[in-house]
This record gives C-alpha cells, structure tokens and sequence, in this order.
C-alpha cells in the first residue's frame, strides 16, 4: 500500500492565517477520517468535508472516533483538537501550532521567569479590564480584589438586564447536569471562549501552560487569556441563552452555537491575535518565520545547517 496517498503537507505560507480561520466546530457521534486536505466527517445523516486549513479548532465530543490520517492533517495544518467530555466540560489536546517561530514562546518564557516582568504583565492584562483607571502601582492581591468586585458587578448586571435570578458561579466539573440553568449556560459559554484562546495561544506558538496570573496547570495561560473577553462574550450569551430556553435538556449546545455565531464575523479572533502579541511584548514583525539558528552563548545566533568542526593539523581528513 501506497503511505503518501492523499495531499502533500502543505506549506506555511499556503495555510489560512488564524485570522481568517472559522474559529470553531464541535462534533459528536462521528467518525473522522481524510480525504486530501480535507477532514471528512460521517454519522448518521451522511457526510461533510471540512477544509483542514481553514478551521481553528475542533471540539470533539462523546463517540467521535479519529483516524490516525485525520490526525496527520490535523497536526501538518495546525488545528486544534480539545476532546471535550459530555456537554463540554472538559478539553484535553492540541496539534502542532501554524506557527512555526519561537518568538512569541521564548518571549513568553522570559517574561513568566522573572518576578518583576511577571508581575508587569499581569497589570497589563488587568490593565485592559479597566482602560479608564491606571493599576501600575497595585499589588497582585489587590488587582485581585478589584477584578474580583469587577466580574461579580457584571453577574449582576447580567442578572437586572435578563430577569434570570443569580446568586453565585458553582458547578461540578465531573457533573454538568447538577448545575442550575444559568451555571450550565456559563460553564458551556468559557468553554467556547476557552476553545478560541486556546487555539490562538498554540497556533501563535505560545505556551497554554505559562500562565502569569494562574499558575500551576497545563491550561494557565487559556485561563489568563480567556478572562480578558468573559464580560463581553461567554457571561452575556450565557444570561441571554438561560433566560430565552430556561430548563432547557440541551442549553450546552444551544449557548455553544449562540458563542459560534458570536465569534462567526472574526473581529475577535483578530483581537485577540493584536492581544496575545501586545501581552508577550511582541512585534508583528518576525512572528510568522519559519527560520531556525543556533544559540550561542558570546556570539549570537548562528546559520543552522552549517557544519561547523575545528580542525587541527594532525587532524585526518
């Protein structure tokens, strides 16, 4: 059997920029395969070709069985993969980033490796939670408070505008069913948002797991990321799906396409491209290379691909 059936890996410049990627699509009770540069997606009610290169992520649900050539298109174009579990409360793996420079990553890891730089851009993400207010001088804990007394005004508001009653965010990660109406709408609303930024974060080439606010877990920095976009997305739609289906067996899925067709025009995946950058302090220039040196520790960066060798004379050539 022929093992190169089937399209060549592409190249970077030929694949969609994040950009211009439809952000997410969620699947369940399928089976994945190839065909060309496309992912092909059967069940039931027949079959759909997806174009690899032209979607962020994919979240896929209980019974959806992958192809090992699914996977090899996944990872040479860059999507995203979360395995996510029953209404989507859990998320897993990704595939290789689109982008192949370490810029952003080795930004990143200088940045989360020092105390004062950690800090520094920590108020620079709570910074853009309040535009009209000036948090330099203010201490971890105390930008905590503030965000904190921020989100709770925003549950509230939320709560006045829809008429859905609120007391509190709860719910059982390993039970999604014992949430209330509006915890199971929120927890399916930041599981979207979490979806996006994750694949941003990867597809940029940065790290899900070098958080500078939460710490700890593989997914540190999605959270980081992900709170900059709640009070105007995943919070919002939750409320107006709860108060619109109420009771509703299937308010996950209905509050998941409300967050699809909330991310569809791509103004905030845009956004959030400009964001990750500005964060990592970060040019546009230089972000995209596919270009590979060797470090050195008094003389900079040096060709790869170069075959370097002293030689002496008594050397045998």
């Amino acid at each position: 059997m022929n093992k190169n059936i089937g399209a060549k890996k592409p190249k970077l410049s030929e694949l969609g920029r994040v950009r211009d990627r439809i952000t997410f699509l969620y699947i369940e009770h399928a089976k994945l395969n190839r065909q060309e540069s496309a992912i092909l997606v059967s069940d039931s009610r027949g079959t759909v070709y997806v174009p690899g290169a032209m979607v962020s992520v994919l979240l896929l649900g209980p019974g959806v069985d992958v192809t090992h050539r699914a996977m090899e298109l996944i990872g040479d174009v860059g999507m995203s993969v979360v395995w996510v579990g029953e209404q989507g409360v859990r998320q897993y793996a990704h595939g290789r980033a689109l982008n192949h420079s370490s810029r952003l990553l080795e930004s990143q890891a200088k940045l989360v490796s020092n105390t004062r730089t950690r800090v520094a851009v920590a108020r620079k993400m709570y910074q853009m939670r309040f535009p009209n207010e000036n948090v330099s001088g203010l201490s971890m804990q105390e930008l905590r408070g503030k965000e904190g007394s921020r989100v709770r005004g925003v549950y509230r508001k939320q709560s006045k505008k829809t008429d859905v009653p609120w007391s509190r965010r709860e719910y059982n990660p390993d039970n999604f069913e014992l949430g209330t109406p509006i915890n199971k709408a929120l927890t399916a609303a930041h599981q979207a948002l979490y979806g996006l930024s994750y694949s941003v974060i990867v597809a940029m080439g940065a790290s899900a797991g070098l958080g500078f606010v939460h710490t700890g877990h593989d997914l540190s920095f999605v959270y980081d990321f992900a709170d900059l976009y709640k009070a105007e997305f995943s919070i919002p739609i939750a409320f107006q799906i709860a108060a619109k289906y109420g009771d509703d067996d299937d308010i996950g899925s209905k509050t998941r396409l409300a967050m699809r067709d909330a991310f569809a025009d791509g103004k905030l995946l845009v956004r959030m491209v400009k964001d990750l950058k500005s964060i990592l302090g970060v040019s546009e220039a230089g972000t995209s290379l596919d270009v590979i040196n060797l470090w050195d520790d008094k003389m900079g960066l040096q060709k790869f691909g170069v075959q370097y060798q002293e030689f002496k004379e008594d050397d045998d050539i």
